[in-house]
């Protein structure tokens, strides 16, 4: 497998003054999304279950504040959000990266875990983007950015109830960007492939123990779908995040942008 390239955050957005609020920013591409925001000179607040890593995140100069919430419960996220506004001031960047994968064919995937799927990764971005855009209209300034992964775009076979998540999660994201299409709002997705955090790994682990494949066999059963060859890096789906945030990015909304090696 070829190298990934070296890679050197790009300054896109000139964040000073502005309140980011990053769901899921205590570890992989949340982190990596709170850190390049942080750089662009936003006040970033990452949100997670667990405050030790929310605090790690803090220590290490990738946000500023911290909350916790269980991002499936529409009453956490709505107490959560107010504690950051009152720290930090009204949310400006809404990033929704929080989300969870499940996996098994399809005969065996419940109700419940559809259920859960559709919890973690489609209503946590209903929940914030109500939370949030009030505000973000009255004052006539926002950007909601939802990470919703090649699987809003495309089928994978065994992880049918993430899938439909993802996809629903990007016609939200497309209704949302015309409603809000004349209040200073945009609102867009990022659709990372394959990425190199604990979730990958995770499954590299699942797929050894279920198929007895070693682990570097298992690594290249998941980046043949990358035409690089290769894992992306969380660095790479922050820039293209970091993007979207700024004014640059002001004309930009109701996309679908893959950071996917050319796979989408």
């Amino acid at each position: 497998m070829d190298a990934a390239p070296t890679h050197q955050s790009a300054p896109y957005a000139r964040l000073s003054g502005r309140h980011a609020l990053v769901t899921g920013g205590g570890r992989g591409i949340g982190l990596s999304i709170a850190r390049a925001l942080a750089q662009a000179g936003a006040k970033v607040t990452v949100l997670g279950r667990d405050m030790g890593s929310l605090e790690r995140a803090i220590a290490a100069g990738a946000a500023h504040h911290a909350v916790t919430a269980d991002v499936t419960l529409e009453d956490a996220i709505v107490h959560a959000f107010e504690d950051a506004v009152s720290r930090a001031g009204p949310i400006d960047l809404m990033i929704c990266n929080a989300g969870a994968a499940e996996s098994a064919p399809f005969p065996a995937t419940s109700n419940d875990m559809i259920r859960n799927m559709l919890d973690m990764n489609f209503m946590s971005v209903v929940y914030a983007a109500r939370a949030v855009l009030p505000s973000m209209t009255e004052r006539g300034f926002g950007r909601i950015v939802a990470v919703a992964s090649t699987a809003a775009l495309k089928g994978y076979p065994y992880v049918s109830g993430y899938v439909a998540a993802k996809h629903a999660t990007l016609g939200l994201v497309r209704s949302l960007a015309l409603e809000t299409a004349r209040k200073g709002v945009t609102v867009n997705a990022v659709c990372p492939g394959y990425t190199d955090t604990d979730i990958v790994s995770q499954s590299v682990d699942r797929i050894v123990a279920k198929t007895g494949r070693s682990a570097e066999e298992a690594m290249a059963e998941l980046t043949r779908h990358n035409p690089q060859a290769r894992l992306v890096r969380p660095e790479e789906v922050a820039d293209a995040v970091a993007w979207l945030c700024g004014d640059g990015a002001a004309s930009v909304t109701g996309q679908a942008i893959a950071v996917a090696g050319g796979e989408v």
